[in-house]
């Protein structure tokens, strides 16, 4: 093993170097050791670091597609020393804090008389095990190697594309000396539409009918779509809608991605939009009782209960319900806990849909 050579003889170095890198006296704990693979940079990589970008886009966006030029600014390897940081001809001196290793022991406590050594990166050369005096640096770069360069870059949102899904664009992350240049990464963060719902390729929007329009059938323009579009629904002949009924329209969803000319489908919750008072108050009630389904009755509820009570009418929101649960109770016998291993407690739970409404 090429990092092992020698043991013991000429120069090499041996076991007890080797070893004293790994052990150190832990009191009364015993010894402790560390290991460390690698430099105290680490591997060398096969180019730059990139950059993850978070970049926010609407439903429309993804639906329709569009282009975006954005200034950005990048770490370029200087051009005045080619990335070397030095001046001139000048070559960097071995660090003497490290003694150009690049990296130190450092002994840290890890428990009531037990210590622990590890290797760190040279903080006063940056791991590099060498570094230049402040006159041999390069009056561009300062000695850093590469410089802030501003630039512009256009990026492709396509359609279909989904939240979270990445753009790369290869190699226009930040410079290093000696190796290519890394990524930058624009990673999509779709933010929520008021009126429309994504799940995967399809589309589920919310849209108010009538009551005529429940009982005797529409034909309009029931939604304006993502892209302008307004998009006509005929309902079928003689067919009654109940209250919140869906209904699929074909081909009318996302486009998928990479075939935007194949789309996913659209789900409409019909909501039946029930007449005001106002409008109430200016027709015939007994012409309207008249045309409308009979009311029930007290016969209708069978069997006919023993006991029945008058009761208070009065209007409220469902946000109201449970709202003095507070989820909190005590039990009177806390002995009843430890027989049962203090096992209790209460679950609640609940969700809404969301708000997404088309006109």
């Amino acid at each position: 093993m090429a990092g092992l050579s020698g043991g013991g003889r000429g120069g090499g170095p041996g076991m007890d170097d080797i070893f004293s890198q790994f052990f150190t006296a832990g009191g009364p704990g015993g010894p402790f050791f560390t290991f460390d693979f690698g430099g105290a940079s680490g591997p060398r990589r096969s180019k730059g670091r990139d950059s993850i970008i978070s970049y926010e886009v609407t439903l429309e966006d993804l639906y329709n597609g569009k282009s975006v030029k954005l200034n950005m600014e990048k770490e370029v390897v200087c051009s005045g020393c080619k990335g070397s940081g030095a001046r001139g001809s000048a070559k960097p001196k071995q660090c003497a804090t490290c003694e150009g290793k690049g990296w130190s022991f450092v002994t840290n406590q890890i428990g009531p008389s037990r210590l622990g050594t590890s290797r760190s990166r040279c903080s006063d050369c940056n791991g590099e095990g060498e570094k230049l005096r402040e006159k041999d640096r390069c009056k561009k770069c300062k000695g850093e190697k590469t410089v802030k360069e501003k630039n512009r870059q256009e990026i492709f949102v396509e359609k279909g594309m989904s939240d979270r899904q990445r753009i790369v664009l290869a190699g226009a992350g930040d410079e290093e000396p000696e190796v290519p240049a890394g990524d930058v990464v624009f990673v999509l963060k779709a933010k929520t539409h008021e009126t429309f719902e994504r799940s995967g390729n399809d589309l589920l929007t919310h849209v108010k009918i009538t009551l005529s329009e429940a009982l005797l059938g529409f034909s309009r323009i029931l939604i304006t779509h993502l892209d302008g579009r307004g998009v006509k629904v005929t309902s079928p002949a003689n067919k009654v809608l109940g209250a919140s009924s869906t209904i699929r329209i074909n081909g009318e969803g996302m486009p998928v991605y990479k075939r935007p000319d194949q789309k996913g489908d659209l789900f409409v919750i019909l909501e039946v939009e029930m007449p005001s008072q106002e409008w109430m108050a200016q027709i015939d009630r007994k012409a309207l009782e008249a045309l409308l389904p009979p009311k029930r009755s007290d016969a209708d509820v069978q069997p006919k209960p023993e006991v029945v009570d008058e009761a208070s009418f009065e209007e409220s929101d469902i946000m109201e319900f449970g709202e003095d649960d507070d989820d909190d109770w005590e039990d009177d016998d806390e002995d009843d806990d430890d027989n049962f291993g203090g096992f209790g407690g209460a679950y609640a739970g609940g969700a809404r849909e969301p708000d997404c409404r088309n006109q």
